[in-house]
């Protein structure tokens, strides 16, 4: 069995859409410019995400010039091109209710576009240089602004498994693997879910070590092209067959993952699973 990277993308905006990549740098935090920036309530400073604003999963990013520059867009409102400040006035952010420190706000011309886009007076910040936060698990690792872990991964036997058991149902299409958002897609395992098994891979030059499953919240019933709710699925499915006692009975769906070995990966690299989990 020879397990491969079918697919690569990152998140610039936590919540926003993501952008798909042939080969990508990875750091201790995870893919480059993954999860940097993240939208913000402007009153209190707490994370904007999909499960309260859907219409995040339909505004679209591009990373220019490195990393200097982003470029919004989004139905309804003008396109921005926004020049990064690393620099900029400190604004103290939260997420789950738990404090993450000072973040970079990126000006008042980008919080009045993201307030028009979602309807809700926002503010854009950025990771600032020295950013430390640990993520938690197995291997705990370092983390930018996703929820709590580097790097999720998801297999495509995993996805055609669950889609299997949806259209079975009758009532319901299949779902693509953008619902759940993974940074990095592998193939050619059969085994549905053998992602959860995988303590250790390289890939490419770079090392991943397992944190913990991915549980699932509403955000996989949000249609990452139009930014609406589409449930009830794939969630009513996965809660059938993936619920995870450990995990507060949640559903889960792919693995997340720490960093430990920082490198470059590309679609196509072949994987190598250095440890695996007994069944």
């Amino acid at each position: 069995m020879t397990i491969t990277v079918h697919e690569l993308a990152y998140y610039p905006v936590k919540g926003c859409a993501g952008t798909t990549v042939d080969s990508a740098q990875v750091f201790g935090t995870g893919l480059e410019h993954d999860r940097t920036f993240m939208v913000v309530d402007a009153a209190d400073g707490a994370f904007r995400s999909q499960r309260t604003h859907p219409a995040m999963a339909a505004i679209r990013v591009e990373v220019l010039d490195g990393g200097e520059a982003l470029a919004l867009a989004a139905e309804g409102v003008e396109p921005l091109r926004l020049d990064i400040d690393t620099d900029g006035a400190r604004r103290d952010v939260s997420m789950f209710d738990r404090p993450l420190g000072a973040a970079a706000d990126q000006g008042h011309e980008v919080a009045e576009w993201f307030s028009d886009a979602l309807g809700a007076k926002s503010r854009l910040v950025r990771v600032v240089p020295g950013f430390d936060r640990d993520g938690w698990g197995d291997t705990p690792g370092k983390v930018n602004f996703a929820d709590a872990h580097a790097v999720l991964v998801a297999s495509t036997a995993s996805l055609a498994d669950l889609n299997a058991r949806i259209t079975a149902r009758g009532d319901s299409e299949p779902v693509p693997m953008n619902r759940f958002r993974p940074n990095i897609v592998l193939t050619g395992g059969d085994e549905p879910h053998f992602e959860d098994r995988v303590r250790r891979m390289t890939i490419g030059s770079v090392e991943l070590a397992h944190s913990v499953r991915a549980t699932r919240c509403a955000v996989p019933m949000v249609d990452q092209a139009t930014g609406h709710r589409a449930g009830p699925e794939p969630i009513r499915t996965l809660s059938t067959y993936r619920r995870e006692p450990e995990y507060g009975n949640r559903v889960s769906f792919g693995a997340k993952n720490a960093v430990v070995c920082e490198g470059v990966l590309a679609v196509g690299d072949v994987v190598e699973a250095v440890e695996w989990l007994d069944a």
